[in-house]
């Protein structure tokens, strides 16, 4: 069995904003903590902070108000452990002609596909968020 962190981490989100949830919890990974900084950035979720309980770290996410936007953004991983796939920087197209991101893992970190191609370096294409 094949256990893929990111993509649990993008169902918990899409299924707590399908549920209405204010918060919810993920267990903590330095990956998680990153994207959900993109994710952050971006205003695709509130907020999000690390909390630390008998020596486990947990992210607890705060997502943006659904009953005053109505928004529901759509979540999709791209890259999956048993088959990565990687970009060149000059590869890295727009999302939904510029209405979503591309989180790209680089060796300048996780990033967004327009940090990335603006920076002219190219990595793993982690998921797409619209």
């Amino acid at each position: 069995m094949i256990i893929d962190p990111i993509g649990d981490l993008l169902t918990r989100v899409r299924n707590a904003y399908l549920a209405r949830l204010n918060n919810f919890t993920v267990p903590y990974s330095t990956m998680k903590a990153n994207i959900l900084k993109v994710l952050k950035k971006n205003k695709y979720i509130s907020d999000f902070e690390i909390l630390e309980e008998n020596n486990k770290k947990s992210l607890v996410v705060t997502l943006n108000d659904v009953k005053v936007t109505k928004y529901i953004p759509t979540l999709r991983r791209i890259s999956k452990p048993w088959q990565r796939l990687y970009v060149a920087a000059k590869d890295i197209k727009k999302s939904r002609n510029g209405k979503g991101i591309y989180i790209i893992s680089t060796p300048k970190w996780i990033i967004t596909g327009y940090e990335a191609r603006s920076l002219n370096v190219g990595g793993e294409l982690l998921c797409e968020v619209y």
